[in-house]
């Protein structure tokens, strides 16, 4: 089976809809439709034993993992999810205290029905020296696991981690104990770090220099010894004074050590590519729909093919949307700015608005006689400032006053209201159009790619809810839903 071809069943298997690209007709000419990827019926499917989420750092590969584990283990199946992210936020959704190379029984999922959750998080060290243990006599490994260079090799050499993810998912495969095994890949500057690092670590660990390395123990004793003195004293003295004498007897002694393993590593590299390669496997390239991420998308896209390994389609996390998409930005921006010049004008009129002279007297005028006589009373007629027939009137006219200038004032408050809202609601269909834009530049490029969009939610992800409810919109591709 051909590369094309594989990613091609493998996306009509998920879809059901076939692989061609279509034309929107709602989205304008030109614009291709990727086939939609039905993530229920992948997660159904009893052939898929495997489903390994990859991606470039930051997209939410730890929280869709963990979102298809559940949504599989509600729908029956046993699934264990394989986690890299050390975030303690991911066992806290799932209710559990921490997460460690052990898989544990995720409470609260799957248990009206036949299926199960565990989940892991992979202890890189930890797995390294399972395989020193498995490989290795007891006083050989002892040895190894004690030395220097071997406990710098565990912990932190380039590769190691993705080597161990590939390690850890052939120990779980081979168990047998899971019918569904989801793989959240290690973060890493470029997704393609996950599909080289395997192969790179084998490779240096089984490669000419090791050999070199190893020659003066295969020799042994004083032979080996002479070798190393006559044969590598120049090379060894160079690598002594750049890595120290002391790091390179630890290497010598940890290559010695490790002499019966080297082959192990590269055969099980194989293996794991092959693993990687069956039909049971599904990869799900998880993205944001920004430029930099569906680079890094198209790119790994690209190499699954080159490696005919099966690639279900893409998760594109993150999507804006908008109920009220029907008001463009440009409209609603338009609209903002008649709003500010209606209430410029409006405020104006309020501020320089006076008085009919009918409704005050004039400055200066000439009481008349009863005018004056009220004007003037007498002591004994101070009864009569509690008239209804006098003051009430003036009263009246400062509550009119009092209400005309707070209703003016409200009328402006709505009117920047409304305009803020339409802005805020322009700067969204902006978000909405830049992200579609650049998905149909992919989609262009790789038409045969089931896609699902995934709706951004307004917060981060903390509970079996948020999981529950981004599995949901995994199955029914929700972006045009609104959100965030």
């Amino acid at each position: 089976m051909t590369s094309d071809t594989g990613t091609r069943a493998r996306t009509g298997a998920a879809t059901g809809t076939g692989t061609g690209a279509g034309t929107d007709a709602g989205a304008g000419a030109g614009t291709a439709q990727a086939p939609s990827l039905d993530t229920d019926a992948l997660l159904d499917d009893p052939d898929i034993r495997i489903v390994v989420c990859c991606g470039s750092g930051g997209v939410g590969k730890t929280t869709t993992a963990a979102a298809l584990g559940v949504r599989a283990a509600e729908r029956g199946r046993k699934v264990v999810v394989l986690t890299i992210d050390p975030a303690r936020r991911l066992a806290q959704s799932m209710g559990i205290d921490s997460l460690d190379n052990i898989p544990r029984r995720v409470k609260g999922v799957g248990a009206e029905g036949a299926g199960e959750l565990h989940a892991m998080m992979l202890d890189m060290k930890r797995t390294f020296d399972e395989i020193v243990e498995a490989h290795a006599d007891g006083e050989r490994a002892r040895a190894i696991l004690e030395n220097p260079f071997y406990q710098s090799l565990s912990a932190g050499f380039a590769g190691t981690q993705e080597y161990m993810a590939m390690e850890k998912l052939g120990q779980l495969r081979a168990r047998d104990e899971w019918d569904l095994i989801v793989v959240d890949t290690p973060p890493s500057r470029s997704a393609l770090d996950f599909l080289d690092a395997p192969k790179r670590l084998g490779s240096f660990l089984d490669g000419k220099f090791i050999k070199l390395l190893m020659a003066p123990a295969k020799m042994g004793g004083r032979a080996g010894m002479k070798f190393l003195n006559v044969g590598m004293s120049m090379m060894t003295g160079t690598l002594g004074k750049l890595l120290g004498g002391q790091f390179l007897r630890d290497v010598q002694t940890f290559v010695a050590a490790m002499d019966t393993m080297f082959g192990g590593f590269r055969t099980r590299a194989d293996a794991t590519y092959k693993l990687l390669q069956a039909p049971g496997t599904a990869f799900l390239v998880v993205a944001t729909p920004e430029r930099d991420a569906l680079r890094e998308a198209a790119y790994f896209v690209e190499r699954l093919a080159a490696e005919d390994m099966p690639l279900a389609g893409l998760v594109l996390n993150r999507v804006h949307g908008s109920d009220a998409a029907r008001l463009s930005a440009e409209r609603a921006l338009a609209a903002a700015e008649n709003l500010d010049a209606d209430g410029i004008v409006d405020q104006g009129a309020g501020k320089a608005g006076l008085r009919e002279p009918a409704e005050s007297p004039a400055a200066g005028s000439a009481p008349t006689p009863d005018t004056a006589g009220a004007a003037t009373p007498e002591p004994s007629e101070h009864a009569s400032e509690h008239d209804p027939a006098d003051i009430p009137d003036a009263e009246a006219d400062t509550r009119t006053d009092a209400a005309t200038n707070t209703a003016t004032a409200d009328a402006v408050t709505v009117e920047q209201l409304t305009a803020g809202l339409l802005r805020l609601h322009a700067e969204r269909m902006q978000v909405v159009a830049r992200e579609q834009h650049t998905r149909d530049r992919f989609t262009a490029l790789h038409p045969e790619v089931a896609v699902t969009a995934v709706a951004a939610l307004p917060g981060d992800v903390h509970d079996l809810a948020g999981l529950r409810a981004i599995g949901d919109r995994l199955a029914t591709g929700s972006a045009s839903a609104g959100a965030a």
